[in-house]
Formats: C-alpha cells, structure tokens, sequence
C-alpha cells in the first residue's frame, strides 16, 4: 500500500507540541494517526517482532534525562549534566554532580567535561575509603515523578530513560580523567574490578528507584569504550573488569521488560560482539567512528541500532528528492527484520516534517514487502 507523504504543515494532520530533550523550548510536531501505539510498535521493533514502521525518538518516545527526575538541585548538587539548564546555550559553568565530582559545562561543544584538576580518588586501591556513594533514600525522586506522570505522560508513547554515567565512565570521574583512569585498569584490576562492581550495585539501585515511578520501556546507559581511532582498552581488559557488571545491569533491567540500550563514542567496532552478547537491546555508537551497515549486516540478528538520517548533514537542509533518498536509503540499510529505530535531529522545521513524513510511510510500505 502507499501511505501519504502530508506536505508541511497539512491542515489534515494533527500537531503535537513536545519539549525538546536537550533544553526547554518546545516544538511543534506532526502526529500521524498509526494502527497501533508507537509504543507497541517500538516494543516490536525491540524484539524484531514485525513492526509497522521504523519508529523514531523525535515523535514516538518521551524522553527523561539523568537530572530530569528530581526538581532543582537539592544540596546544590547535579545528579548528572542538567540539559534543559538555560546556561548550556550561552556560556561555560561549573557545576558538582552527586558523587561530588566537579564537571565543566562547554557551551561551545554542548556538552560537559571533566573540570580540570579534579581528582576524588588518588589511589584506586583506597577508592572505599575515599568514594561517598549518593544515599538515594535521601533524594525525593517521587514529587517530580507524580508531577510528570499527571502533567506530560502520554500512554501511547514509549517512556525512555536516559540513566547517565557508566561503569568506566564513574571510574575516569573519580580518578582524575582518561590517563588516570587507563592507569588505573592496567596497574590495578583488582581494585578496579572491585570499585566497577560496586558502581553497577549502584546503577541497578538507582534503576529499581526510577522504574517503581515510570512505567519504563527503554533504558540507555553511557559508557564511552573509545576514540576515533580504536578502544581505550584492550578486549581482555573488557572481558575481565568490564564484561560481567555491565551484563549484570543489563540483566536486571531486561528482567523487568524494559529493553537496555548501550550508547558508547568512538571506534569500538572490535567491542561489538561483547556487546551483543551481554544482551544489550540497542547500541548507540558513532557512524563517523563505526561502520554502522557492516555492523548491521554483521550482528543486526543479536542486536539493534539508533542511527540518524544515513548521510543528512547537520548544517543545512537537503533539496527534497535527496532528502528522501537519504531517508529511503536510512530505512533500507537499518530497518530489515527490525532492531532500529531512528533519531532525526534536523532543526529546520520543514524539513524534520519531510523527515518524519518520509521515514513513517516509506517504512511502512518497507516492512509490508516483506509480507508483514
């Protein structure tokens, strides 16, 4: 069947108003009248179970932030990099996350680093005596929960949680920064082996906290693995600290339905199959830094991905036939058996239309193809 690609702004289509993730202003976006709920049809798209269409996390999620899930700042302290503070746009701030670590909010990259000269921890073998875990019984994680779920929750959607910093992410924050940290992992494994299975009883904690307020379907946890070039560590070095605390988080929250997505910068193709067989859901890694097709062609059976719009450039807006042909071709390389879903990131608004047009009925006319 061919679906309607609705021309910008069609009076025919409904239009939703939904806070954008990374700051609080709000945008105005189409709402297309589907056969089943996008949370149904991301949940089949999870499991490779016949979705209808690739879903996307521009129309079909509601996203929370690490720092969304508690008002303001309680004792002066982030939980994580507040992405809707109305600094981020303008200018660099300094600001202390709850394991009091202090972190430098770049305006100019939009994102946050680690304060230069920090360092909680200066010997990693002493990291007990040194490292003062949040008390999450003392965070009032309900009032916004109750606000949120009478005030935004839409039903139809698929609730996602964006739950922060990983295991070697927290390792690299305590000890100072990546040098430091790599140090740490080739001198000291013990102790690091110890101190990241620690941090994963924390991160299950914290998981089972906002899971009892939120009716979770996805969870994704940041642990960057690499730069461009290649990995931080070494694949024995993964197997032997990293492997099994990272499948234990990922188990734990599997078992309650919700699906794990991994998102991880850099060239950490080599990385990929352990990633598959922890049983993360979705990977979320670099398509400059990762050939992100072969990896699919490769593991698309074991794992999913989240990709942008194959080839769309962030600067400028694309003449309409290249658009779709990028959209087309996004679904084409990605979307076979299902295990994807799509982020579209344009900001201009004509074309996150088009986009999001395109993507929806050529996905649809995709998958039914196949029969389904």
């Amino acid at each position: 069947m061919k679906y309607p690609r609705p021309a910008y702004l069609d009076p025919r289509v409904p239009l939703e108003r939904k806070r954008q993730v990374f700051g609080n202003s709000f945008t105005e976006l189409p709402r297309f009248e589907t056969p089943i709920t996008p949370s149904e049809n991301f949940k089949r798209a999870a499991s490779r179970d016949n979705p209808l269409w690739v879903p996307n996390a521009l129309t079909d999620f509601q996203t929370i932030m690490a720092q969304d899930v508690i008002y303001g700042e309680p004792d002066g302290v982030h939980i994580h990099t507040d992405f809707r503070d109305d600094r981020n746009a303008v200018r660099d701030y300094v600001f202390t996350d709850w394991f009091n670590t202090s972190w430098t909010w770049v305006a100019s990259a939009g994102g946050a680093m680690l304060t230069p000269g920090t360092r909680l921890v200066e010997d990693i073998t002493e990291w007990e005596k040194t490292v003062k875990w949040p008390v999450l019984s003392e965070w009032d994680f309900k009032s916004k929960a109750v606000d949120y779920m009478r005030q935004e929750y839409d039903p139809d959607k698929m609730m996602h949680y964006d739950i922060g910093r990983g295991c070697t992410e927290r390792l690299i924050s305590i000890v100072g920064g990546y040098t430091e940290g790599m140090l740490a992992l080739a001198m000291e494994p013990e102790a690091v082996k110890a101190f990241i299975d620690r941090y994963a009883d924390f991160v299950i904690d914290l998981f089972d906290a906002i899971y009892a307020l939120y009716p979770l379907d996805m969870v994704t946890y940041h642990d960057d693995w690499g730069t461009e070039r290649d990995t931080f560590f070494s694949e024995r070095m993964l197997e032997e600290l990293v492997f099994e605390p990272t499948k234990r988080i990922i188990e734990h929250v599997k078992a309650t339905g919700a699906a794990f997505e991994l998102h991880s910068c850099g060239n950490i193709t080599r990385f990929l199959p352990y990633m598959a067989e922890m049983g993360a859901d979705f990977v979320q890694i670099q398509r400059r830094a990762v050939d992100i097709p072969a990896a699919k062609a490769r593991y698309g059976d074991r794992i999913g991905f989240n990709t942008g719009i194959e080839g769309l450039p962030p600067d400028h807006a694309p003449a309409a036939e290249e658009l779709i042909k990028m959209v087309r071709n996004t679904v084409t390389l990605y979307g076979a058996g299902g295990g994807f879903y799509a982020s579209v990131h344009s900001q201009d608004p004509k074309t996150r239309w088009e986009i999001l047009a395109e993507l929806y009925a050529y996905s649809r006319e995709y998958y039914e193809s196949f029969g389904r």
